[in-house]
């Protein structure tokens, strides 16, 4: 069992590995380390406090703590979508950024389990009786492949690749796919 204390720790090297800084709100910054240590007890890793997480390691991987959109958020908005990582000038004058969310719909869609189609139109008929929306009780499919960053080497087996390396910080188009073909002999 992850202590508060173990949870902040790893934050605080994390943000400091990359130059960044922890939310400089207090009582936030308490709130998201409950959250991200109520997660990795729950599901035995630390998915982001500020998302829907599913249970499922294939499907959640992407919002891990740190999740892969950090790096482009705090890039582009000063802080992440969750605000627990900001840069030194968010840090400096406290004034929290708004960040909209950049994980796509198909994984939303998968870790509520509502079909991408149904999410989007939130169409109803006319003249049909209103009942709550059936949760799909089928497990989504994640077709994980392996991915080679071309500028240092990182490998990684997941459905995409990630945004940003997390070794060189390589852009996500210096990934490639690597086909691999597995014969048994007999």
């Amino acid at each position: 069992m992850t202590t508060i204390e173990q949870t902040r720790k790893r934050a605080e090297a994390d943000a400091k590995t990359y130059s960044y800084y922890l939310t400089p709100q207090s009582d936030l910054l308490q709130m998201f380390l409950e959250g991200l240590k109520t997660n990795e007890d729950r599901y035995g890793y630390p998915s982001c406090p500020c998302r829907l997480a599913t249970g499922n390691l294939d499907i959640d991987r992407d919002i891990i703590c740190p999740c892969d959109y950090r790096d482009l958020d705090v890039a582009e908005f000063g802080a992440c979508y969750c605000r627990l990582y900001v840069n030194k000038a968010i840090f400096e004058n406290q004034n929290l950024p708004e960040v909209p969310e950049r994980r796509p719909e198909e994984k939303m869609a998968r870790a509520y389990g509502v079909p991408l189609s149904a999410e989007k139109t939130g169409v109803q008929t006319l003249g049909a009786p209103e009942k709550p929306p059936m949760r799909p009780q089928v497990k989504p499919e994640v077709k994980k492949k392996l991915w080679y960053c071309k500028q240092c080497g990182y490998m990684v087996y997941r459905e995409d690749p990630p945004y940003v390396c997390p070794i060189c910080k390589a852009k996500r188009e210096f990934f490639t796919e690597i086909e691999t073909k597995v014969e048994l002999k007999g």
